[in-house]
């Protein structure tokens, strides 16, 4: 099956794009990128890669081997753009997350929100991570459904942690995320208070992801694994 993947052209989050990528292309799905303009590779966090304080907070080992390999597929490097997006041709669309400014790009684009909600009118698997929830909940298609998404505690905690080396670097908006998803009429799922532990590929136990019929949704990189596992679950 085909999946496609938006992503900015860059400040992408490492681990929510490299892992579902992983996943789904060992699955046999095909994993189809897409950015603002198409055709240059979009580009992830860099400090997702060395490390945002001291060389910590960033990606897991695996995580960033399997972006090692990502970047040297051929979908990757040749993305569509946006624009050129037919909503029919894909059997599943995933929305990763990330948070520095780059991001912006992708959450605040209204042609990508009018392709997601097209796609959404399908009735075809969504999955979305992390600030993923904010471009269904700026499309319009959330209120009245279960959905998860970077939650208050999280975004605030990491950006009382760095602020003081990186500024507003875990502030994407004024606003926090959770509270835009929950102002689009969406039911906010917490799931369990976690900060550091993540999940695995053999450990879902830190893990938390919300199904509400065609729709999987994440809170953050540690969920990466299970949503991932849960977004192909849909697909089949």
């Amino acid at each position: 099956m085909r999946v496609l993947m938006p992503l900015p052209d860059h400040d992408f989050d490492v681990t929510e794009v490299a892992v579902p990528w992983r996943l789904l292309t060992d699955a046999g799905h095909e994993v189809v990128f897409a950015t603002e303009r198409g055709g240059v590779p979009a580009q992830a966090d860099p400090l997702l890669l060395s490390g945002v304080l001291f060389g910590q907070l960033g990606a897991e080992d695996e995580p960033k081997r399997f972006h090692a390999q990502l970047v040297e597929s051929p979908a990757y490097r040749a993305p569509i753009a946006w624009e050129a997006v037919d909503p029919i041709a894909y059997d599943g669309l995933v929305l990763p997350g990330g948070h520095a400014p780059g991001m912006r790009q992708y959450l605040g684009s209204p042609v990508l929100q009018s392709k997601v909600a097209e796609f959404w009118a399908l009735d075809r698997p969504v999955g979305a991570i992390c600030h993923g929830p904010l471009v269904l909940a700026r499309a319009g298609v959330l209120e009245g459904r279960r959905t998860t998404c970077l939650p208050k505690y999280m975004e605030r905690s990491a950006y009382y942690l760095t602020a003081w080396r990186r500024g507003r670097y875990y502030r994407t908006y004024p606003d926090y995320v959770q509270d835009e998803v929950e102002a689009a009429g969406a039911t906010f799922e917490r799931g369990p208070v976690e900060l550091s532990r993540r999940g695995t590929a053999t450990d879902d136990t830190p893990a938390f992801v919300v199904t509400d019929g065609h729709y999987v949704s994440g809170r953050w990189p540690g969920d990466s694994y299970l949503f991932a596992r849960t977004f192909a679950g849909l697909l089949s």
